[in-house]
């Protein structure tokens, strides 16, 4: 059975990165002592729900946890440093610290070492999630003991929740632009300038005129999403964000 460790220490270990083609040691108190972290762990880099939900939630939120105390959000894997480095940028998740744990050191000594031989993956780690202050582990989400895997509690919302049940998420904000476009240009100032983190998609990396048309009705950029919403242009951005 997968304990709880809440009020422990986290293990002491020392973690191998390869950071611009050199070795590089990084130990527990480099990234806990002193600091507020939350920490999520996860099966494997590039495996469907660790890509496509757990890494994009925490780093959708990052600024909000910022806001509230996080000094810095930790991916531990039990993949090697090159796995994990492709992966960050595969996620171009910023604001998400990858640490590789390929020894399963600092998995094991949390409990969470677990066998996923059926799957061809060897020792791995169980999903979940924590808050650790000064190195000692306030709060644990672990997900349930149960087949296959289950993703629960051990997510971004779960966490903030706790933290500050209160706090206010920020908008889902994408835009479509074009390579050259100045009106995409200046809908993107609009955006930094207030502080709004936006996904960008632009025309002709996989998407086309025909997908901006099916997808917004419209067929010149930029085109403007908030929360699900069409917004519409540059002009329409701005009036939007005058009245907000």
């Amino acid at each position: 059975m997968l304990s709880n460790r809440e009020g422990q220490r986290v293990p002491n270990v020392t973690f191998r990165l390869r950071q611009d083609n050199k070795w590089v040691n990084v130990t527990s108190d480099d990234l806990f002592a002193g600091k507020t972290v939350i920490v999520f762990s996860l099966p494997g880099a590039f495996t469907p729900t660790c890509s496509s939900t757990h890494v994009p939630g925490y780093n959708q939120l990052a600024k909000v946890f910022k806001d509230n105390g996080v000094d810095d959000i930790v991916c531990i894997s039990v993949n090697d440093t090159f796995v994990m480095n492709e992966w960050a940028k595969d996620q171009e998740a910023q604001n998400i610290t990858f640490i590789p744990d390929g020894n399963a050191e600092f998995t094991e000594g949390m409990g969470m070492l677990v066998d996923k031989t059926d799957l061809g993956f060897g020792k791995r780690s169980w999903r979940y999630s924590m808050l650790v202050k000064d190195g000692v582990i306030e709060k644990m989400f672990i997900e349930p003991e149960e087949p296959g895997d289950p993703f629960k509690v051990s997510d971004a919302e779960t966490m903030l929740a706790y933290i500050n049940p209160e706090a206010v998420k920020p908008n889902l904000v994408s835009l479509f632009t074009k390579v050259g476009c100045p009106f995409c240009a200046h809908a993107k100032e609009m955006l930094t300038e207030r502080g709004i983190d936006y996904e960008e998609i632009v025309l002709g990396k996989g998407v086309t005129p025909r997908t901006l048309k099916a997808v917004t009705g419209a067929s010149t950029v930029p085109q403007v999403f908030i929360d699900g919403k069409l917004i519409g242009g540059s002009e329409a951005l701005e009036a939007y964000l005058t009245a907000s």
